[in-house]
C-alpha cells in the first residue's frame, strides 16, 4: 500500500480528498447544505479531471444556524474522520444582545459574572436531549454598547448555546433580551483571519480544472493535518503506519517520538516522519517501554 506524501507536496486531487476549507459561512443556507454543495462540487471536478481520486462525503465542524455567519471549517473526503477533534477546542463568537429596555450603567460588571461554569438546558429545537448541563464560559466581554444593545465577544466551551446565554444575560441585566446577529470568529484551531467564501472555493476549482492552474486551490484548501494542530502528536515509523492502516495499534518499537504533554488516555495524533497524518489514538502504554501497545486506535486516516 502507499502512504500519503508530505502535506506540502500533495497534488490538487490528493488535497481535495484529504483537505479542509476554512469557510466563511453566509447567512441563509444551513451548515449541512453548504457541506453538500462543496462535496458535490469537488466530486464533479474530480470526475471531470484525470485524477483517480474521488470523494463521496464532506462534513462541517460545529453546526451554525442558517442565519448565523462566520467560521465553518468544511472537511473533505477522508478528513471527515477528524470531526471529533473540533469537540476538544473552544469556540469564539461575536453576538449582538438586543435588550428590551435601556442598558444599565453597570452592564459590564453584570456580564462578567457569567464567566466560568454555567448551567444550560438545550432549547426545544436542539438535536440533543434537553438535560441540564454545565458549560464553561472562558471569557465574556462587552465590545460596544448602545442605549438598547450590547456587542459581546464570547469565548466558550464547545456545545454552548449562545442564544440561551444572551437570554440569561438579558434577565440578569434586568432588561430582558434576545440574541440578534451572531458570527462565529473561531472554532479552534481555525479562526476568522483566513476565511474563504464558497465563491472563492468554486473559483479555485474552476481555475484548476479549466486553466490547469491549482494556485488558488492551494490558497483556499489546507491539508487536513491543519485540523490536528491543537492535539499532542506522536511520530511513528512508516512500517508501523502500514500496520495501523490494517487496524493494528501502535506498538512501542514503532514509536519514534511523542510530545511530553500527553496524558494517559488522552487523544493524540500520529504522523509519519514526513508529516502525514496516520491516525487518531489514545495513549495507553509507557512511551519509553521496549514492547507492548503504546497507542490504541481511535480513527484510522489512511
Amino acid at each position: 500500500m502507499t502512504l500519503r506524501g508530505p502535506p506540502e507536496n500533495r497534488s490538487p486531487a490528493d488535497l481535495l480528498s484529504f483537505g479542509v476549507v476554512n469557510l466563511d459561512k453566509p447567512p441563509g443556507p444551513s451548515s449541512h447544505q453548504l457541506s453538500g454543495w462543496l462535496r458535490d462540487a469537488v466530486a464533479d471536478t474530480l470526475e471531470e479531471s484525470t485524477a483517480e481520486e474521488t470523494i463521496d462525503n464532506a462534513a462541517h465542524a460545529g453546526t451554525l444556524d442558517p442565519k448565523v455567519t462566520g467560521c465553518l471549517p468544511i472537511m473533505l473526503g477522508d478528513a471527515t474522520r477528524l470531526a471529533q477533534v473540533f469537540l476538544e477546542g473552544p469556540k469564539e463568537y461575536v453576538a449582538v444582545l438586543e435588550c428590551h429596555a435601556p442598558v444599565p450603567s453597570d452592564a459590564e460588571a453584570i456580564v462578567e459574572e457569567f464567566e466560568g461554569p454555567i448551567y444550560q438546558k438545550p432549547p426545544r429545537k436542539s438535536a440533543v436531549s434537553r438535560r441540564l448541563r454545565v458549560r464553561t464560559i472562558h471569557s465574556l466581554e462587552v465590545l460596544e454598547r448602545e442605549p438598547r444593545r450590547l456587542l459581546l465577544r464570547i469565548r466558550c466551551e464547545s456545545g454552548t448555546y449562545v442564544r440561551k446565554l444572551c437570554h440569561d444575560v438579558g434577565l440578569a441585566l434586568g432588561t430582558g433580551g434576545h440574541m440578534g446577529h451572531l458570527r462565529r470568529t473561531q472554532t479552534s484551531p481555525f479562526d476568522d483571519t483566513d476565511l474563504h467564501t464558497p465563491y472563492e472555493f468554486l473559483d479555485a476549482l474552476a481555475f484548476w480544472l479549466e486553466d490547469d492552474d491549482p494556485g488558488r486551490l492551494f490558497d483556499v484548501v489546507d491539508p487536513a493535518e491543519r485540523i490536528l494542530e491543537q492535539l499532542p502528536r506522536a511520530v511513528i515509523a512508516e512500517s508501523a503506519a502500514i500496520e495501523v492502516a490494517n487496524g493494528a495499534p501502535v506498538y512501542a518499537p514503532g514509536l519514534l517520538e511523542i510530545d511530553d504533554d500527553v496524558d494517559d488516555g488522552g487523544l493524540l495524533a500520529c504522523f509519519t516522519p514526513n508529516g502525514a497524518a496516520v491516525c487518531l489514538g489514545r495513549l495507553v502504554g509507557d512511551p519509553d517501554a521496549d514492547s507492548g501497545t503504546v497507542v490504541e486506535l481511535e480513527r484510522v486516516l489512511v
